[in-house]
């Protein structure tokens, strides 16, 4: 990736993490974070990526908030980035973060398992 996509990205994201904190009502919208943007070569197609904290209906509120919101944010995108195009936007909800706390949680419960067995064998012994 260039150097010049790096800094839309860079750009974008903070616009966006701007624009859902400061500008955007919409009582459904959580607190969400963007986890990362995915951004296409000519600068004309954006995958922004996004966490939210809470449970299912929290997330699928969110992201009901989010999606009807698309065209609002793009418009305010324009208007503070001096870009030829405004890229089409996509939020896409990003579970790798779930994904990873729920493999922490097993890995803890393992740990504590095989720990129980061995403290069990030495009882044994």
């Amino acid at each position: 990736m260039g150097m010049r996509s790096e800094r839309v990205q860079r750009q974008l994201k903070k616009e966006i993490s701007l624009i859902l904190q400061e500008d955007l009502r919409d009582p459904r919208i959580g607190f969400v974070t963007l986890t990362r943007i995915d951004l296409t070569g000519d600068l004309r197609y954006a995958k922004v990526y996004f966490s939210v904290l809470g449970d299912e209906a929290a997330k699928q509120s969110s992201t009901e908030g989010i999606q009807s919101a698309v065209g609002y944010i793009r418009r305010l995108i324009g208007e503070r980035l001096k870009l030829k195009y405004v890229p089409e936007i996509s939020f896409k909800l990003d579970k790798s973060i779930e994904y990873s706390i729920n493999l922490e949680k097993t890995f803890e419960r393992l740990k504590n398992e095989r720990e129980q067995n061995q403290d069990g064998n030495k009882e044994v012994q």
